[in-house]
């Protein structure tokens, strides 16, 4: 299990969130299409699958189908709240283009703290008069 004081790198978020992603088109996800998604190694997807394992966030038999662990599906579902809302206010709000916006929200999901995140999703159902801004 995580332990609370542990601090996943923006890498290792983005991981989770590909996971997430992933397991919402197909039942099993694999390294391939991890490596596929995020644009990187096979080698660099079974290093980060290794310590997500190690923290309890994932289930994996050696090079099998990978599955995200309850405590690893509410993280990555952060992640992703974090991602949208961020991104909707950049596209929604400052008119962004929604490339730039993707780009943006991408490393600044990894950054923001949860009182600011909490309070910026008030905002924005407040302001948008919606339920769609990833709260």
């Amino acid at each position: 299990m995580m332990k609370p004081e542990t601090h996943l790198t923006p890498a290792n978020e983005d991981y989770l969130e590909a996971i997430l992603a992933l397991s919402e088109q197909h039942d099993a996800v694999r390294s391939v299409d991890i490596a596929s998604h995020l644009n990187v190694s096979r080698a660099s997807v079974n290093k980060a699958m290794n310590i997500l394992r190690t923290l309890g966030l994932i289930d994996q038999e050696p090079y099998g189908l990978i599955h995200l662990t309850s405590e690893g599906r509410l993280h990555a579902k952060d992640v992703l709240q974090r991602h949208q809302m961020i991104k909707r206010f950049l596209s929604d709000i400052l008119d962004i283009s929604a490339e730039t916006a993707e780009k943006d929200a991408c490393r600044m999901e990894h950054v923001i703290s949860p009182e600011t995140r909490k309070k910026w999703i008030a905002w924005l159902r407040d302001v948008l008069n919606d339920h769609q801004s990833g709260g």
